[in-house]
């Protein structure tokens, strides 16, 4: 069956009790044991529960994976899938990559003994430079957050593939209706469904989609283990947005086209990041493994003080952390999801001051763009 049809029913099934068309959530704790050792299916919400396994088979279908396995945040998620790895092991990772996950990897996880160098995977070379014999996973995020870098997943899955390494690609930009990094050669796909899965900027959860039953084993260890597993009422608030999901990535792709080339023509804007221009440096990377550009991108407006003054005079627009919701969301990434980086390290990997993120919307586009150009009137 097609995307969208997936997206509808796979795990979205009627509930079998009443016929009801949408399943119910299952707001309980705990399961009832028919006899000693025996119950149907279910023991414990920490565990597992209905509405996460329907969840869970929907982004496993949707990706193109063996299983899939969801957490409380997109974070809970990524820290899951570096928990499949041992002291000692080294990974290199996309050095563009979301702040959180920069903070999660060198004041945390570094701790515990892993290794972790922060690499311009763009550059395939760079990449196979950066491995080490301890190398154990790839991590990419493409396009990168907020610098929208594009990696060429093929390739680096052949890189990764010539030392046995494992490939995580984070998928939250662009969700697997525009691109889909299993078929790619991606042993692992992370997501924050609190972005485009969800949709609606009403809950938060995160997905791990695996390919190899013994990741699956590890992953659902974890989750069951650490109590990270998403609740009942986001796994029903998610569930919910997938089903509309493909016809909202056909706005937002739509939309986010739209408004790149309009502000790479604007005069207030010194420069627009963004894969579906001609003058992105990996534009036919993101042509050949992309079905399309997105709704997120980045444009430069020279300082802090200019990008202040056009933020605080967004009307439409709201000035907020997160992307993927169905209103246009626009945000400071070097004061808001990447302050944890050292200031050094931002400049050197491109997010200065006056980046501004933009997270495009549904909105009608005549609106969204009206609300840009008069904010810029004060720059």
């Amino acid at each position: 069956m097609g995307f969208a049809t997936n997206a509808i029913h796979v795990g979205q099934e009627p509930d079998p009790a009443t016929g009801a068309i949408v399943a119910p959530i299952y707001q309980t704790s705990t399961y009832v044991n028919e006899e000693l050792g025996k119950n149907k299916g279910y023991d414990y919400a920490r565990t597992s529960h209905p509405n996460r396994k329907a969840l869970e088979r929907t982004v496993a279908k949707l990706e193109g994976g063996h299983s899939a396995y969801v957490f409380t945040s997109g974070m809970a998620g990524i820290d899951a899938v570096f928990r499949l790895l041992r002291p000692g092991d080294h990974v290199v990772l996309s050095e563009a990559v979301y702040g959180g996950v920069f903070r999660l990897s060198t004041q945390l996880l570094v701790h515990f003994g892993l290794e972790f160098s922060f690499v311009d995977t763009s550059m395939v070379e760079a990449v196979r430079m950066s491995l080490r014999p301890n190398t154990k996973m790839l991590y990419l995020e493409t396009p990168a957050n907020p610098t929208m870098s594009v990696t060429d997943i093929a390739a680096m899955c052949k890189v990764a593939g010539e030392r046995n390494i494992t490939v995580a690609v984070d998928n939250t930009f662009l969700s697997p209706y525009l691109q889909r990094p299993i078929e790619l050669g991606a042993h692992i796909v992370v997501h924050s469904m609190t972005k485009y899965l969800n949709g609606h900027s009403d809950a938060t959860g995160g997905a791990v989609v695996l390919t190899r039953p013994e990741d699956a084993e590890k992953i659902y260890f974890i989750q069951r283990s650490a109590g990270s597993g998403l609740a009942p009422m986001d796994c029903f608030l998610v569930s919910r947005g997938i089903k509309t999901l493909a016809v909202r990535m056909l706005q937002h792709n739509a939309n986010g086209i739209t408004v790149a080339r309009h502000l790479d023509a604007h005069p207030k804007v010194r420069k627009v990041y963004y894969p579906g221009l001609p003058s992105h440096p990996q534009h036919e990377v993101a042509r050949r493994q992309q079905k399309g550009p997105g709704a997120m991108l980045s444009f430069d407006l020279g300082s802090v003080d200019a990008a202040r003054r056009f933020l605080n005079h967004l009307q439409l627009c709201s000035l907020a952390e997160s992307l993927g919701g169905v209103e246009t969301l626009v945000s400071l990434p070097a004061l808001m999801t990447h302050a944890s980086m050292p200031p050094e390290v931002r400049e050197r990997v491109g997010i200065t001051e006056g980046l501004v993120r933009l997270s495009v919307g549904i909105e009608d586009m005549e609106d969204i763009i009206a609300d840009l150009d008069q904010a810029l009137l004060h720059v």
